[in-house]
């Protein structure tokens, strides 16, 4: 129980850490919040579905090494997708249902997706690798996490940032830049033998791993600078940014647990991972889109950067039910 306790507490300290010099060099003035559109664009649309195409890849790969069945974890990996779709829609649904007389106020649109939307490939995916190692499986849940998440992201979720419904439509939830990504990734899990054989082909696999392993120090730079742009204390001071925290990093992943638990025909990693993938930060995409559309910037990176600061204590606190449980 105390080794999860400490791999979890060093994993999200070492994320935490590449903040530093984002903030350090918007301080001396050698980068600025006003390029973050940029950056945003770039980690959305190239390195996030980069790394979800090397995780498949790399289970395809790990798969063949270890004689496990391909079959099998593409049929537990759709269990994954259903479950974490269903348990993010449920829950969001619940929060407009009892918030949609608020909708006016930007806060609560904001609480319905932050309370819910994680940052499940940044953090999740590093994360859940540390907690369940030896099951290359992990890693495909966390990017089959991003795709349901990205769903309703580039539905709902810029839906509560702008208050347009004409983001609410099937196209728009189909195509966006991880659905790309989990296409191209289809082919690596089936034919990531072949690939790996192929030393040429193998190569251009792995730029596409420098690629994907950029998202989280790119991710944690953004917040960085957004980080060095924002009044202290009015990040600290505002009480509804703490009920967002609470919703996402101990109410929300504590119900997804509990509502697969009970299922027998679940293995103990597949809960695991929903357990510690949910229990992420606020996704850190609601910032990139919020930079993108210039909507609520400001109260969306208060939402991400105190919770990322406040998921040191929170995350290895709700791991700790991997142990108990």
């Amino acid at each position: 129980m105390l080794d999860t306790f400490i791999t979890c507490l060093i994993r999200v300290a070492v994320s935490l850490c590449f903040c530093i010099p984002g903030f350090v060099l918007c301080k001396i003035k050698k980068a600025s919040a006003n390029h973050l559109s940029t950056m945003s664009t770039i980690l959305v649309y190239i390195c996030g579905p980069c790394m979800i195409i090397y995780a498949f890849y790399n289970a395809a790969v790990m798969a063949d090494k270890n004689g496990l069945d391909k079959g099998q974890m593409a049929l537990s990996m759709l269990y994954f997708g259903i479950a974490t779709l269903f348990l993010q829609a449920i829950f969001m649904l619940i929060l407009y249902i009892i918030l949609k007389r608020k909708y006016e106020d930007a806060k609560y649109r904001l609480l319905t997706c932050g309370s819910v939307l994680g940052n499940v490939g940044f953090f999740g995916l590093p994360l859940v690798c540390a907690l369940v190692p030896g099951n290359p499986i992990v890693a495909c849940y966390s990017s089959i996490y991003i795709i349901t998440m990205n769903l309703l992201v580039f539905t709902v979720g810029v839906f509560c940032l702008t208050n347009d419904t004409k983001y609410m439509n099937l196209k728009t939830a189909l195509v966006n830049p991880t659905t790309f990504g989990f296409l191209l990734a289809i082919p690596a899990f089936i034919f990531g033998e072949k690939i790996a054989a192929a030393s040429v082909v193998n190569t251009f696999a792995e730029g596409i791993n420098l690629l994907g392993q950029m998202t989280t120090p790119l991710c944690m730079l953004i917040l960085g600078i957004r980080l060095a742009t924002v009044n202290f204390k009015s990040l600290w001071t505002r009480p509804f940014i703490y009920l967002i925290c609470f919703l996402k990093m101990v109410v929300f992943p504590i119900a997804c647990f509990f509502m697969v638990y009970f299922l027998p025909f679940l293995d103990q990693d597949f809960k695991k991972a929903i357990l510690i993938i949910s229990a992420v930060p606020c996704a850190s995409v609601i910032l990139n889109m919020a930079e993108i559309h210039h909507a609520e910037e400001e109260l969306a990176a208060n939402c991400v950067l105190v919770s990322t600061m406040l998921c040191m204590i929170t995350i290895p606190i709700v791991t700790l039910l991997v142990n108990i449980l």
